[in-house]
């Protein structure tokens, strides 16, 4: 038997920490021990029941997990391994990380680099990972330090959050849209040389406005990424990984055609290993332990539940790691 985070749909959905028997355990390749799980947004709907997350019934929550192998089939793969799973539908259609005990496929599974802990893995989590991928987005399409301000949107979030750790330790300049003004010391400790209100993004805007961004980084979709797109500068490059305000996107081709912009899609769930390690490597590099620890708050798994209502309410900054143990 083991303790796991159980979302039930019935007559009623349910979400509940209770016992579940080993033999419930999933087809995979690699057994594996929990030590840190954590809550991001895609949690959030599944265990409020806020959004179609979950698509088969009953789902152990949960689509982030770091800790030990304890058997394993998988070449790659063998007991005492640590080990980081994103992503790959867990949580979703295979069950999830938010309990004791999991069982996931070797393909899916990161080498835990030795720069971080179980717990700052988890501190980390998709929505680190994610905003990693944002930033070698940019690179990748040439963004340099000096080529102007970097807009984040979905400021303190999680994504938001590291993305303006990870940007402003590379040399950016960091403008930070919240809407929670009292957070601005918490963002400018993170890295940011100045904040937005989100409401002038957040309302429908004109499809083509003054150029301010050489890039962006926005895990919030809808209105507040048409007009990230429509104040992009000529050649500007936009990263977008979420949809925190929607997924609609009200915006015309008149940035692309006239501007030059790239909109770059960037996914987590089902990226190729080569691009997760690549991520894992640049975070071990270039993301300060210290201020991961000042963005992380870390849970039990019986106050998991609690934590996912709060999160969905916008009542959370940061990253919030669940202690499994």
């Amino acid at each position: 038997m083991f303790k796991a985070l159980l979302l039930e749909k019935n007559e009623t959905f349910s979400a509940t920490v209770k016992e579940v028997d080993d033999a419930a355990l999933p087809a995979g390749d690699v057994t594996v021990k929990v030590d840190y799980s954590t809550l991001n947004y895609k949690d959030g709907l599944a265990i409020t029941n806020k959004g179609p997350v979950v698509r088969h019934w009953p789902m152990v929550a949960g689509i982030d997990g770091a800790g030990t192998v304890l058997e394993s089939s998988h070449p790659a793969w063998r007991a005492g391994d640590a080990f980081i799973h994103n992503g790959w539908g867990v949580g979703e259609t295979q069950w999830g990380c938010l309990a004791e005990k999991a069982r996931l496929k070797g393909d899916w599974l990161v080498k835990l680099p030795s720069a971080f802990t179980a717990r700052q893995a988890m501190a980390i989590g998709t929505a680190g990972y994610t905003a990693m991928l944002c930033v070698l987005a940019l690179e990748d399409h040439g963004v340099k330090p000096e080529a102007g301000e970097v807009l984040v949107t979905g400021a303190t979030g999680g994504v938001g959050s590291v993305a303006i750790a990870l940007l402003g330790k590379l040399g950016y300049t960091v403008v930070a849209a919240t809407g929670k003004a009292s957070e601005e010391a918490y963002l400018k400790s993170l890295g940011a040389a100045s904040i937005i209100d989100r409401a002038g993004l957040s309302a429908a805007g004109k499809p083509f406005q003054k150029e301010r961004w050489a890039a962006v980084v926005d895990p919030v979709g809808s209105h507040t990424l048409a007009n990230a797109l429509a104040q992009t500068r000529y050649g500007g490059v936009v990263a977008a990984c979420g949809l925190a305000q929607g997924a609609d996107l009200p915006t015309t081709v008149m940035p692309f055609i006239l501007r030059g912009v790239t909109l770059a899609g960037v996914d987590s769930v089902m990226a190729p290993l080569p691009k997760r390690q690549r991520a894992w490597d640049r975070l071990a590099r270039d993301l300060n332990p210290q201020l991961l620890e000042s963005i992380t708050t870390e849970v039990t798994l019986d106050a998991a539940i609690a934590k996912a209502h709060e999160l969905m309410s916008g009542q959370l900054r940061g990253r919030v790691v669940v202690k499994i143990g």
